[in-house]
């Protein structure tokens, strides 16, 4: 049987409940830094795809893109996580720029990149797991399931997610996917952060019906603009999972203008 931990924010436990997270402001991105499980996991939102995550392991960015300067106040990465090829995901000269950290990846991105950065790759495949920095990471196929979207992130090219296990904790990042089987069948998942944009993923209630189903115990909804600036509303995917019944509890956050609500 599972049993389902709950985890503190700003003080106060929820269950099913929907969390307007609070601004506590930096100056490196537009978006403000937030303290999830208790603190454990301090999470930097730079933009988009594109965050920053202080962990007792170590610090972790995920797809980061952007401007150099967008990362100057943030704290040093020990690791770097891309899940595929895509520009708002995967950037060269920043990773060039953040030199000697280690990358993890898919042999699609490693393959685009220069030799410099090669030299620091290591490669994942979906349905593989790996440990870095005392962190062990499972990688999750990302992927297209509608008919009209199989170009956007086809199954073949191996796009990743990932499950990071850390001091006990299993963070899921989704990448871009839509509500896949194997992210249906994810299990014992403390924290999401859960992609919604058309047309290259999903809406809000393909989204919410897959989180439905795995039932972290903490969803973020991140990646939600669209083509021409076109939004996924998070507050909305907030509503379908708690008319849903669903016990998740829902954290939202601007990642395009450091505030919401």
């Amino acid at each position: 049987m599972t049993t389902r931990r709950t985890f503190i924010v700003g003080g106060a436990a929820a269950v099913g409940a929907i969390t307007l997270l609070p601004s506590l402001g930096f100056a490196a991105a537009h978006a403000a830094s937030f303290k999830l499980m208790d603190g454990k996991i301090v999470i930097h939102p730079v933009e988009h795809a594109s965050f920053v995550m202080e962990s007792p392991a170590g610090t972790i960015y995920v797809d980061p893109v952007g401007e150099a300067g967008l990362y100057e106040a943030m704290p040093k990465p020990d690791l770097i996580l891309i899940t595929h090829r895509h520009g708002d995901h995967y950037n060269a000269e920043l990773l060039a720029a953040l030199a000697d950290t280690p990358i993890l990846t898919n042999e699609d991105v490693k393959s685009m990149m220069p030799e410099e950065l090669q030299a620091r790759t290591e490669v994942i495949a979906p349905g593989g797991s790996t440990e870095m920095k005392g962190v062990s990471i499972a990688a999750i196929a990302s992927y297209n399931i509608s008919a009209d979207r199989q170009d956007f992130h086809p199954r073949e090219r191996g796009d990743l997610g990932f499950v990071l296990t850390i001091d006990g904790s299993r963070i899921y990042i989704s990448g871009d996917t839509e509500g896949t089987p194997e992210m249906r069948a994810l299990e014992d998942i403390d924290l999401a952060f859960v992609c919604m944009n058309l047309p290259f993923t999903m809406d809000v209630e393909q989204a919410a019906d897959a989180v439905a189903e795995f039932a972290p115990a903490i969803a973020i909804p991140y990646h939600y603009r669209g083509r021409d600036g076109g939004t996924q509303d998070p507050q909305e995917f907030a509503r379908m999972l708690s008319e849903a019944g669903s016990s998740t509890e829902v954290k939202l956050h601007d990642w395009y203008n450091g505030s919401l609500g």
